[in-house]
């Protein structure tokens, strides 16, 4: 039998070992172009812009 606890570990010593294990939220930026919100460095999902240039055709919605 291997090595067990001498003693329960208490819940804030538990959570905090724990801390660190979470989701962050993405960072997002206005569009120059549309204004939508978009991820940062990246194209725009709304209107296909990056940089003040079109990188992607985004087709329009019915």
């Amino acid at each position: 039998m291997g090595p067990l606890p001498k003693r329960k570990t208490s819940k804030t010593r538990r959570d905090k070992r724990r801390s660190h294990d979470h989701l962050a939220p993405r960072h997002l930026v206005l569009c120059n172009e549309c204004g939508n919100y978009k991820p940062s460095h990246e194209v725009c999902p709304h209107c296909g812009m990056y940089r003040g240039r079109e990188v992607l055709q985004v087709a329009e919605e019915k």
